[in-house]
């Protein structure tokens, strides 16, 4: 074998070691290059992630609040309609006692068509006057109720960013 055998031999092993070493290195710069964007992909994610589950949580608290404020309004209506239905009670507790004792007047006077005539009269007011508070009752639950619904039932609005 011949010097320049050899030292080709020796070359061309030594271009084959510089090529192995370059391509290994440019794989391992690839590599990380990859790594480096999906890092960078998982953090995207996960920050788009969290900004919708603040959106989410945002819009759940909103609707939450609104059904409380709706529901808390409803405890109030519903309490100023029994102090209602109560002074209601009373006037009716009053009307009543003067219709009775209306009623003891005209039976003390001598005339009977009066007395008739004041009889039925007040036999016709009570049913009137009963059914009427029984009425005014149902009314305001039922415009309460619808008050709640309206004021409960949710409404969304798109979130910005």
């Amino acid at each position: 074998m011949s010097l320049a055998t050899i030292t080709h031999g020796a070359v061309a092993i030594l271009a084959g070691l510089l090529v192995w070493f370059f391509q290994e290195a440019r794989l391992g710069a690839d590599l990380a290059d990859e790594r480096l964007q999906a890092g960078e992909y998982r953090e995207q994610v996960t920050s788009e992630r969290s900004a919708a589950d603040k959106r989410v949580a945002k819009a759940s608290a909103s609707a939450a609040e609104k059904y409380q404020g709706a529901l808390n309004a409803s405890l109030k209506r519903e309490a100023l309609q029994r102090l209602e239905l109560d002074g209601l009670r009373r006037v009716n507790d009053g009307l009543r006692d003067q219709n009775a004792d209306a009623a003891r007047r005209l039976a003390a006077a001598p005339p009977a068509a009066v007395l008739e005539y004041a009889t039925a009269l007040g036999v016709i007011f009570e049913d009137c006057r009963a059914a009427y508070g029984d009425m005014a009752a149902k009314a305001a639950g039922h415009a309460s109720d619808v008050v709640t619904a309206h004021d409960a039932w949710p409404s969304f609005t798109p979130v910005n960013k």
